[in-house]
């Protein structure tokens, strides 16, 4: 990739912008349609979740979900719920620019950590966490289907 190309971070607030987003999300989500997708983002968007996308040029190639946590060990945090590079913009750095932009984002908000969870079979996520961003690995995170 050219170094030269426009990058930006933007607040997806709109449906427009979440369907635009939606072809990048499902490949995280895989079991999400366009409508449950919309349906979920537009409840949990009520209850604080946000979405940024990183664009380059005006192509998404990159999404981060999340919200502000508060409890007794992580304090106000921000929880990440989806992290996701399009495929084919995968190892030219966009994710690790946009956590990083949240990691700033949250430290000037008032935010004491920035945490999230990753799937146990997602060893290259795990390292790219724990290794490029200094993510300590701290807890298992458990859940029970009813």
């Amino acid at each position: 990739m050219d170094n030269s190309t426009l990058e930006t971070i933007v607040e997806l607030t709109n449906l427009e912008q979440w369907l635009e987003a939606f072809p990048i999300m499902k490949q995280l989500r895989t079991d999400l349609t366009e409508e449950t997708y919309i349906e979920l983002l537009q409840d949990m968007n009520k209850n604080g979740y946000r979405l940024y996308a990183m664009y380059v040029e005006d192509k998404i190639v990159s999404l981060v979900g999340l919200s502000w946590r508060i409890n007794f060990y992580n304090k106000r945090h921000i929880f990440i719920y989806d992290l996701v590079t399009d495929v084919s913009y995968r190892s030219f750095g966009y994710g690790e620019k946009l956590l990083k932009y949240i990691h700033k984002w949250a430290d000037e908000n008032g935010a004491e950590y920035v945490a999230l969870e990753s799937g146990i079979q997602r060893s290259n996520a795990h390292r790219f966490y724990e290794e490029k961003l200094e993510y300590d690995k701290w807890c298992y995170s458990f859940r029970k289907t009813l």
